[in-house]
């Protein structure tokens, strides 16, 4: 859908359990670079072993809190796309998160951002924690970014491209 191809390098920024790694990893063809960064070194861990189960020696592991400064250890301006979903929600300095997917993304990569629009029937993020679209807008906007288009990413989700400006 966003065209992710061959060759390009793609971060996951709070990859969880891998939902968004193995479509991912299958559109780049064992090529490129696919970053799977979390703070919970069990689900890294579980990242880790099923990418070497399906072969994958292009993704590669960073356990690391995203809401300090740098914390990807990724380069400046060398990455194609970031994925962040799902994790707004669960985050204090949402600016932060923001911040390093602008600092890593080349001029003309892109954001792919994904959150809760609802807390359902128990599923998701408490009502009080959930991010509405026009929250991550404006998040987006102050940190540099310009939407491009919004998606409807589930029946719970909202979801926005963006490239930095």
């Amino acid at each position: 859908m966003f065209g992710i191809e061959p060759g390009m390098s793609v971060a996951d920024f709070g990859a969880g359990s891998g939902h968004y790694i193995w479509p991912i990893a299958e559109a780049l063809e064992n090529s490129g670079q696919l970053f799977a960064i979390d703070v919970q070194q069990d689900l890294l861990r579980r990242i880790h072993n099923e990418a070497h189960k399906r072969g994958y020696k292009n993704i590669k592991i960073i356990w690391t809190d995203l809401e300090k400064p740098k914390s990807s250890k990724i380069a400046d301006r060398a990455l194609d796309y970031v994925l962040i979903s799902n994790l707004l929600f669960q985050i204090e300095n949402k600016s932060s998160v923001i911040q390093e997917a602008r600092r890593v993304l080349k001029p003309s990569g892109k954001l792919i951002l994904i959150d809760w629009s609802d807390s359902f029937g128990g599923l998701g993020p408490q009502t009080s924690n959930v991010v509405p679209m026009t929250a991550g807008i404006q998040l987006l906007r102050q940190g540099g970014f310009e939407i491009t288009d919004e998606f409807k990413a589930g029946a719970h989700h909202w979801g926005l491209l963006a490239l930095p400006k």
